[in-house]
């Protein structure tokens, strides 16, 4: 499938989600699990209509956001970065966020053994004056 690099309106990154998921149907089973698969793909497509009431809510499109995230379609993350006038967004690996936070988890213990040790250092020298 053919990823578009630029999409008009949100509606359009909405569908190139959803169309990269597996369409409505599917996608529309994850999002209402409570309806037949008739009337949740009818509801996704109302959604995708920009003529009809219906409408994602804002927790919709994150979870939209999140599942184009984790299929590499990233249109409309991409689509609400370039109208919001920021760049393009760039996907962190799960790796590299674990990898990060290690790196920082084992800086962030070195400096509290550096504290620390500054703290006995005062502490010795105000108990030898105080002595």
């Amino acid at each position: 499938m053919q990823l578009s690099l630029h999409h008009e309106s949100i509606v359009d990154a909405l569908r190139e989600v959803v169309q990269a998921a597996g369409g409505p149907k599917k996608v529309g089973a994850a999002m209402y699990p409570e309806k037949t698969a008739e009337d949740a793909a009818g509801r996704i497509r109302d959604c995708l209509n920009p003529d009809r009431r219906e409408h994602f809510t804002p927790e919709q499109v994150t979870y939209l956001v999140r599942l184009g995230r984790g299929i590499g379609c990233h249109a409309l993350m991409t689509y609400l970065s370039r109208s919001g006038g920021y760049a393009d967004p760039q996907p962190i690996e799960p790796e590299d966020e674990v990898a990060r936070l290690q790196r920082e988890f084992i800086e962030a213990t070195k400096n509290l053994g550096s504290l620390a040790a500054k703290i006995e250092a005062i502490q010795s020298t105000t108990l030898r004056r105080v002595s």
